[in-house]
């Protein structure tokens, strides 16, 4: 018995007598003024795939696939790509997808080894004035880090030097923000996230806080080391054929959000990491390198934290959506004059 259930009821139909079974009956209806297409050649296959694509009736949607068929194109004969070649990319997207699952993010991982992470969050979130700059998501954030309350420790990882990580979230006006919801995780002392523990049988090394009523949350985590990226998987063998490391500075991962700001994701990375200027995941921005210090006496008895703990302070800023949207629209005037794009065309609807 197949697992494809229009089969499955095809072939007993059929075998019940039903002759009208076959193939028409599982045919769908032609949509009208369906574009005729034959007589196929490397000159006009481009504009025949966009117009039977423009049957979509979504703009938006019809205008992302027109674009996504001239770029395809256009690499296959910008390249002139053998059909050897072509089916090598296959098997390797093949196998990004095999490899995933929803503790492993095979294909967010070669989204940032290829920059696009990167470029669509500068696209999407464009920073104004004061606010924090995003960077990647990566390919380890999960939707099970426990909701909790400031102060709490991350890790159970007794092998750790602690970090005591201390942030306020304001407005570009700097105005405290209360109530954002702050996830943050990282990896433990030897550079392993929880999802990377084949026995991990709860969230470890990532909570979800609230700034309190000044804008200000806190937690307990460990010093960042640098680590490599999966590299047992597809993307890890592409980064061996190009020649490139997979080693990532240390960092901690912070996603920020509160109603009518724009949603922040971003990473802190201490200074000095060797890795810092060859991030494989092109991550590391100036603004976000930080200098830690040392909790001392007031900021111990204030937060109960023990006094000498490496310090992480961070003041993060929010643009409001109203900014964002401001700036996204100027950003796509620019992009759309510079491309020579229809600026109707680019509105995201």
């Amino acid at each position: 018995m197949s697992d494809n259930p229009d089969f499955n009821a095809t072939r007993n139909a059929a075998q019940n007598g039903d002759k009208k079974a076959p193939a028409s009956s599982r045919l769908r209806p032609i949509p009208k003024e369906i574009p005729p297409m034959k007589d196929l050649t490397t000159d006009n296959i481009t504009e025949n795939v966009v117009a039977l694509n423009n049957l979509c009736s979504d703009p938006r949607t019809r205008f992302i696939f027109e674009r996504l068929v001239h770029h395809l194109h256009d690499f296959a004969r910008e390249t002139q790509l053998t059909s050897e070649e072509w089916m090598k990319g296959i098997q390797f997207l093949t196998a990004v997808g095999q490899i995933s699952d929803d503790l492993r993010a095979e294909m967010i991982l070669l989204s940032d080894t290829l920059g696009l992470s990167l470029l669509i969050d500068a696209i999407d979130h464009p920073r104004i004035g004061t606010a924090t700059e995003g960077t990647v998501l990566g390919p380890f954030h999960t939707a099970d880090a426990p909701v909790t309350s400031n102060g709490y420790t991350l890790h159970s990882d007794p092998d750790a030097e602690r970090l005591f990580v201390l942030c306020t979230v304001k407005n570009t006006k700097g105005e405290p923000i209360p109530d954002v919801k702050c996830d943050v995780w990282e990896g433990d002392a030897y550079g392993f996230y929880d999802v990377q523990n084949p026995n991990r049988d709860h969230p470890d090394g990532r909570a979800v806080l609230r700034s309190d009523e000044k804008g200000i949350f806190y937690f307990v985590a460990v010093v960042p080391v640098p680590y490599p990226i999966p590299n047992d998987g597809p993307v890890g063998k592409m980064l061996d054929l190009l020649n490139r490391h997979p080693n990532r500075p240390g960092h901690v991962h912070f996603m920020l959000e509160a109603p009518g700001y724009d949603k922040l994701v971003t990473a802190l990375y201490p200074r000095g990491d060797p890795y810092e200027t060859s991030d494989p995941v092109f991550g590391v921005k100036d603004s976000l390198i930080v200098d830690l210090g040392i909790v001392d006496k007031q900021i111990a008895e204030q937060y109960d934290v023990k006094e000498g703990t490496r310090l992480l302070k961070y003041d993060f800023v929010l643009a409001s959506d109203a900014e964002a949207d401001a700036l996204r629209k100027q950003k796509r005037e620019e992009a759309a004059k510079k491309l020579g794009l229809d600026l109707e065309r680019l509105s995201l609807g």
